[in-house]
């Protein structure tokens, strides 16, 4: 009830409601009143201003997401994000209403995830007016790393001179406490011994000696990120990828992970961007096994998105075994997305595939097997600390072309049916669909950049000439041309269709292990379509009375254009073949 009081309150109600969960057990002095003030004049907000529409979508079927870094085309003497926008501009056709610029702000590692300079544009990728260039033609989205920054940014070697700004910006702890449960994704030494002013201080490192991590527990760290926030407001940025925020707040203890300061900093945050510009959106990247994930939907009022990161590692599982199973439990288990909000679906990124959010889903021997095949593909793995000092598999990293071109028993002929599946299952679900530039591409894995660049990751963030890549797309016979082409053709279908609305009823279908089924129905009701993939390498029969099609109802395979006129027909489904067959009189798109 105290909740749903805020929601109704004024602004400066509500932001004073969100400082003061925040702080309220905070070891640190704050003046919880001036500091509501001070984040509302920073946003240049009314503090008598009434709550926006709640539950609103602020998306539909039409949207999709392209995910890449600023430099992933290149071409000799024009700004890397100059030739990205001509590129898309070119080639998406207006299939792609989205991008996403991995981070272009002036970094020192981790390709751009270890921030020297919230405020700038890198000057290798071009300038804030390319970056508003793009986002007059896309909804731009836009990292915020706030978990930390790099430790050769002015605000750390403030930090080490007593300086401001910086002086109390990072979160110190002692050897000495007890950090025994503490979950991080990486293997190397958590604290990192500094010398400062003040004497020696170990600071706290999530995920490398280079990322040192933030304390909020200073407000003055809050009030520097709801600056930079506006600031990306002001220069287009409209979708806010919150990276890596569910290590944001930490106490000795703890696992220091999802705690729920955490949770109140997001939420603060969503109400300060949606008064601010009504339909900008937050995004949580949290690579966390899937309830936890689940929970920065929080009530409606967190994350307006979640990433779906148990789809990528259960779905390359699905198709390289054979078996949906583990799909289908899966996707049986997650609830529907309630009105503002969605999943923000993925199969491949600027990462590898995440292994943590399989575990529960996956077991033990079935991930060990799963990152052996990755291993037959060329794929590497990374690794994460455990409590006992041991490591796990944290992620596998390799391009998904590669990673599709067979199965658990080797390489075979139906890479690209396979890829392309893939993408049309990701495509058909609920959600709103993010697909990375090297998938759309069909990029395969790239070794010389793992050699030069000395980490695992960078096997699947390739940087293409543009001209080798125009040369490329303009074969017929080049596998890259065929899968652009191929996706293109899935997401100019999907955008036509109601029923394929990121909040469109769906119900998981049961046919077998190898044929992966689910329903689709548009929020009107007039529109159904049947998602069914073949995810296997051998043809299946498939009976339409299986799937209680309304036999007085003509239907037809969105994808081939079949007419399908009765239940009592059975189709012949190819190897990772997909259909989408929906009813003619719901259907709103040409074919």
């Amino acid at each position: 009830m105290q909740q749903r009081d805020s929601d109704q309150a004024h602004l400066l109600d509500r932001v004073q409601h969100h400082v003061d969960l925040i702080y309220r057990t905070n070891p640190l002095s704050v003046n919880l009143d001036s500091l509501a003030t001070s984040l509302l004049e920073l946003m240049r907000l009314d503090p008598a201003a009434a709550p926006p529409p709640q539950y609103v979508n602020h998306w539909s079927q039409r949207d999709a997401i392209a995910i890449t870094y600023g430099d992933s085309i290149l071409r000799e003497g024009e700004k890397p994000l100059v030739t990205l926008k001509r590129f898309f501009d070119q080639h998406s056709e207006g299939l792609l209403t989205g991008v996403h610029i991995l981070p272009f702000c002036p970094w020192s590692s981790d390709d751009g995830f270890s921030v020297l300079d919230y405020s700038s544009v890198n000057e290798a990728l071009g300038t804030w007016d390319d970056v508003e260039a793009i986002a007059g033609s896309y909804d731009l989205m836009a990292d915020l790393v706030i978990n930390h920054c790099s430790a050769r940014s002015l605000w750390f070697q403030n930090f080490l001179k007593g300086e401001t700004p910086g002086k109390g910006y990072f979160f110190t702890a002692s050897p000495e406490d007890d950090l025994s449960q503490v979950v991080r994704p990486r293997t190397s030494e958590l604290l990192r011994e500094v010398e400062t002013s003040e004497g020696t201080r170990y600071v706290w490192c999530t995920f490398s000696h280079d990322q040192v991590d933030l304390d909020f527990r200073n407000p003055e760290v809050l009030k520097q990120f709801v600056s930079i926030v506006r600031h990306y407001l002001d220069n287009g940025v409209r979708i806010f990828r919150l990276d890596a925020v569910a290590f944001l707040w930490k106490v000795a203890g703890t696992t220091s992970l999802n705690l729920e300061e955490t949770h109140e900093v997001v939420r603060l945050l969503r109400t300060l961007v949606e008064h601010a510009v009504p339909g900008a959106l937050l995004i949580t990247e949290t690579n966390i096994p899937n309830q936890q994930n689940l929970s920065y939907f929080g009530n409606s009022n967190e994350a307006h998105c979640i990433y779906n990161f148990s789809l990528p590692p259960l779905l390359v599982n699905t198709l390289v075994t054979g078996n949906c199973q583990h799909l289908k439990m899966w996707m049986m288990s997650m609830p529907p997305a309630q009105n503002g909000t969605a999943y923000f679906n993925f199969i491949a990124s600027h990462d590898g595939i995440g292994l943590r959010p399989a575990e529960g889903l996956l077991s033990d021997a079935e991930l060990t097997s799963l990152v052996e095949t990755m291993g037959q593909f060329g794929g590497h793995v990374s690794y994460r600390a455990l409590e006992d000092g041991q490591s796990k598999p944290y992620e596998i990293n390799i391009s998904l072309f590669d990673a599709l071109q067979g199965t658990t028993s080797g390489p075979d002929e139906w890479g690209v049916e396979r890829f392309v599946c893939a993408h049309a299952i990701m495509l058909g679900l609920e959600g709103i669909p993010g697909i990375y530039i090297h998938s759309l591409l069909g990029t395969r894995n790239d070794y010389d950049r793992v050699e030069n660049a000395g980490h695992y990751r960078a096997i699947n963030r390739h940087q293409w000439d543009d001209e080798a890549l125009e040369s490329v797309l303009s074969r017929e016979d080049s596998s890259h041309a065929q899968v652009f082409a191929r996706i293109k053709a899935l997401l100019a279908i999907r955008r036509e269709q109601a029923a394929f609305h990121p909040n469109a009823t769906q119900f998981t279908l049961h046919l077998g292990d190898a044929v992966f089924g689910f329903w689709r129905q548009s929020m009107d009701r007039r529109q159904s379509v049947f998602c069914i993939s073949n995810i296997s390498n051998a043809a299946i029969p498939l009976a339409l009375s299986d799937i209680n099609l309304i036999g007085t109802d003509d239907w037809v395979d969105l994808i081939s254009g079949t007419h399908y006129h009765g239940r009592d027909e059975v189709i012949d489904v190819h190897p990772y073949q997909t259909v989408w067959i929906t009813n003619l009189e719901g259907h709103s798109g040409a074919l």
